[in-house]
């Protein structure tokens, strides 16, 4: 069967969830809880990485290939924090996985219990890391070059100021008019996610 709305995630995720299907209830529960605690957290990656050695330790496992088989897992709530899925969606698409029915019922309602502040995050991750501060544009069109073939076309030059951290950069782009269209509507996407969780 395969995956209907984690169609980004690589196939050997797949193999990944096989492979959790060999952990006991308890050992399960337990990595679902630190991996939500650090998508939750994510700057506390030395803590994860922590907690995952002593999972792997106190279950006898080798932490390389656990640290592996998470960043698969990892790959699932980004990919579905990015869709914006309901907990059902992801739970079809992980027994589609082959991620045994109990285990995709319980990573779920984990997702569902945590959906909303791991859109947050999302959300201020994204705004944080560039904050647009200002922005310029002017309209031109081609009047002579060597290709003939573009001879009159539309173009846009945009200037964008962004803040990070307590400096400023200026960001300079040049778009045809259908790149200018697919930014524009990018822009309206993000516009229409801000309004949603403010």
């Amino acid at each position: 069967m395969q995956a209907r709305f984690l169609k980004d995630v690589p196939d050997s995720v797949s193999s990944d969830f096989q492979n959790l299907n060999k952990l006991n209830e308890q050992q399960f529960i337990r990595l679902v809880e630190i991996l939500f605690q650090f998508l939750l957290e994510p700057k506390e990656t030395e803590r994860f990485i922590q907690q995952l050695a002593e999972f792997a330790g106190h279950h006898g496992m080798s932490a390389g290939p656990l640290k592996t088989l998470m960043k698969s897992v990892l790959l699932v709530p980004q990919e579905a924090c990015k869709k914006n899925l309901t907990a059902d969606q992801i739970r079809e698409d992980l027994v589609a996985l082959g991620l045994g029915e109990d285990k995709a019922a319980h990573f779920s309602q984990q997702w569902a219990e945590h959906n909303a502040g791991l859109s947050r995050r999302a959300l201020e991750q994204t705004l944080m890391v560039n904050q647009l501060v200002d922005m310029e544009w002017k309209f031109g069109v081609t009047v002579g070059t060597s290709e003939v073939q573009k001879l009159g076309s539309i173009f846009l030059q945009i200037k964008l100021v962004t803040r990070k951290g307590n400096s400023t950069e200026n960001i300079y782009m040049e778009l045809t008019l259908p790149q200018f269209y697919k930014f524009l509507h990018e822009m309206e996407r993000a516009k229409a996610s801000m309004e949603c969780f403010s």
